[in-house]
This record gives structure tokens, sequence and C-alpha cells, in this order.
């Protein structure tokens, strides 16, 4: 079989290396991909949100299946450009068609979708610039901090969470009215804020059945202690040590179950991956978001504890036989440290050689932001190399990751030293 891979990070290196464990697999192509991905696939230079190139390059090259990495192409449609399309519609996309990717592509959205279905989440409303006096009554009516975000894709960048009630009157005006994320912040969901520590729980559906994938915690802030702006995610663990069989019980009972029975009530397809984001409160589960595809870097600490062969899981997603398959997962913790560029999240160079990678032992590597000029893999990217181990907890297997991580030379190299310092 011949498969298409769109996407360019860590998380598409990842999936691309797992499926080149399948001997279902004849040719992998990845679009753009990155230096990782173009030595074990074929990258292909292409946009990946105009659909009608990404149609001639799947003609071409007779693709037979289409895996969507980020959510971009998701949320714009691609499944559906492929179910219209007399040449393309028997080709299957793993990835939910533009409606189900609401649930990512609009904040708004996703929350009416959990009060609907009753998925505990926190309690909201919804602003736009006609009702920005209205959002500055609601703020009056919380307690800080303010949880303020935008309703559309923002590149992980529109959720702000303010102290001071001023300032988040200011974020308000900046959002709604002086378009600080673009049409992203047209609308803007103002929310309770829940103090509790978070995870991520990926499940994947054929829009039938459903398997729960191991849970991962990322880290999001660029600084140690969790602290200065927000990331892509510098790093990850799986599985979360808190998670017990008591919390994954209410986990499934109160939100994996009621998502999937809600997408069949409202008559929503979906075949693909959901990324649920979750806080532990006390003792119980709430929604933060949804994603409608894998999470990076919880991807690079997932896939690898996962033993079955990835062509097979996703042909059953493709015929809904979902219930065929049981998940067979790696009883052992993963941990991946993610390397990043000097200056990221804000203004960084790129362009640096990147050094060491072949002196890495007893470690995975995954390529994030990266590239080749000059037969020298350069660095392409705010986040650049994610280095994952496997260990008997969560202490072994960061300690390996490390341990390689200081093997990787290039300009500005940047790592938090902290991960799973809260666990």
């Amino acid at each position: 079989m011949n498969i298409l891979l769109l996407g360019s990070g860590g998380r598409e290196h990842t999936l691309a290396w797992k499926l080149t464990q399948s001997p279902k697999l004849q040719r992998l192509f990845v679009a753009p991909g990155n230096a990782g991905t173009s030595s074990i696939a074929t990258n292909l230079h292409l946009n990946i949100n105009d659909f009608d190139e990404v149609k001639t390059a799947v003609l071409y090259n007779n693709i037979q299946m289409v895996i969507v990495g980020p959510e971009d192409p998701l949320v714009n449609g691609i499944h559906d450009f492929f179910l219209k399309d007399p040449t393309l519609k028997d080709i299957p996309v793993i990835g939910p068609e533009k409606h189900a990717a609401t649930l990512e592509g609009s904040k708004d959205f996703a929350k009416q979708f959990m009060i609907r279905h009753g998925i505990p989440t926190a309690a909201y409303q919804s602003f736009t610039a006609e009702t920005v006096e209205e959002g500055f009554a609601f703020l009056n009516t919380l307690k800080p901090p303010y949880v303020l975000k935008a309703d559309g894709l923002a590149a992980g960048k529109g959720v702000v969470i303010l102290q001071d009630i001023e300032e988040a009157r200011a974020e308000l005006s900046q959002m709604l009215l002086e378009s600080k994320f673009g049409k992203a912040s047209t609308t803007v969901v103002i929310e309770e804020f829940l103090s509790g520590i978070e995870l991520s729980c990926f499940v994947l559906t054929d829009g039938k059945h459903y398997e729960v994938l191991p849970t991962a915690k990322d880290y999001k802030r660029i600084g140690e202690g969790d602290t200065g702006l927000n990331t892509g995610g510098m790093g990850a663990i799986s599985p979360v040590p808190f998670a017990d069989s008591i919390f994954m019980e209410k986990v499934s009972q109160q939100i994996i179950i009621p998502t999937i029975q809600g997408l069949q009530k409202d008559n929503i397809p979906y075949k693909g991956f959901i990324f649920i984001g979750l806080i532990q409160v006390g003792e119980d589960p709430y929604v933060i978001e949804y994603n409608v595809r894998l999470g990076d870097p919880e991807t690079e600490v997932v896939l690898p504890r996962i033993k079955n062969d990835l062509v097979t899981v996703f042909e059953a997603i493709a015929k809904q036989t979902l219930d065929t398959v049981d998940l067979e997962i790696d009883e052992r913790t993963a941990a991946t440290v993610m390397t990043v560029s000097g200056g990221y999240p804000e203004a960084y160079e790129k362009g640096f050689e990147i050094r060491g990678l072949e002196t890495i032992k007893d470690s995975l590597v995954f390529h994030a932001g990266t590239t080749i000029k000059d037969n020298k893999i350069i660095t392409n990217g705010g986040r650049v190399i994610a280095v994952t181990s496997f260990g008997k907890d969560h202490i072994e297997a960061l300690q390996k990751s490390y341990r390689n991580v200081e093997k990787i030379a290039f300009k500005g190299k940047y790592y938090r030293k902290d991960l799973g310092f809260d666990l």
C-alpha cells in the first residue's frame, strides 16, 4: 500500500517511523516532511492546504490512504474534498470531516457540544465585538485567574490566563476589537479557571467503535517550574502516573463514552484521533479542550508504546471494523525531551547545523523542525529534535532521554531540565 502522510513536525516523523514498521506498507510519502522523514520516506514539497495540489500528488503516486497529521487541513475540509471528488472518494482519509473538525476549529462549538451531552467542563460564555460590554460584565462575576480563549485556530497561542481584572478587560478588547489573533478571535470564550493537574487522553474512532490509547502529560511552558510563555510542548511522559484505573473509569464513563455517543446523536461522522485535553480537579476529570488529531509531543511517547501494526489499525478505521482490533500496549514508561531553538517561542533564528545525532544510543530520535541543506541536517523551526526513551518509570525514562539530549549540539539549543517535576 502507498500512503501519504501530511505534516512536517515531530508528530509526523513519529507516525512515519511507526508506519514503516508495517509489512503492508509499500511506499510512504510525507508532505512536506522534514530531515527525519526524508531518511525513511519520500518527502513531497507541497502545500497541504492546497487540496488540488494534494490531489495531483495522490493520483501521480498512486496513493491508497491519506493520514492527516496537523489540524489545519482537517478544519479546512480535506476529508470532505476527497469524499466529493469522484477520483478520490474511495481513498480513505484518516482524520475527521470538516463539521467534526470544528470541535477543534471553534472553542464555542466544542463548549456547546460538551454542555449538550453533559460532559464536565468549565462554566463559560462566548462574546463578539458587539457584546464586548457584556464580556466585561461577565469577567466581573468571575474570580481570578481569568481564562480567555480565541474561538478559532491560533497556532496554540490563543489562550490567555491573567490574574488582574484590568489586564483581562484589556486583553478582551485587543482580541475582539483589535483582532489580536485575526479571524480566530472574532469570537472569544471566557471560562472559569479550573485548578488541578492536566493530562491528555487519546481516542481512536471509526465513527461506530473506539479504542483508548495510552494517556500522556505534556509540558507547555518554556520555563522550568512551568513558568514563562506557552509553547507547542517541551516534552511529554506516558503513562501519567496519577491516572489510575479509578480515575480512568471516570474519564471513560463521564467523557469518552458521552463524546462518542454525542457525535453519533448529532450525526457527525468521525474517523480518526480525538485528543481530549483533561484536567483533574480533586478526584474528577473535566475537559479543557478537544483536538481532532494527535498531540505533539505526546505522539512521541504514545505511539512508541503501541505494539500493533498501525497500517492495520488505520485500515480498520477506514472499514469501520475497529472493534476487531485489540490494542497491545508496552507497559514501560516513555518520556520525550524536546530541544528548541534559542528565543523560542518568540523570535528565533534557524539554519544552524545539528551535530551529535549519530552518537545517540538506547533512545529514539524524532525530528520536529529540521531540514537538509548541503548534505547537513540543520534547524528549521522552533522545536527542533525530540528524544524519546523507555524506562521502568518516568524517572528512569527521563534520565535516558536527558543523557542523549546532551549529545545533541546546535547553536542556541535549549531544553527543560525539570520534566516530571510535578509527578
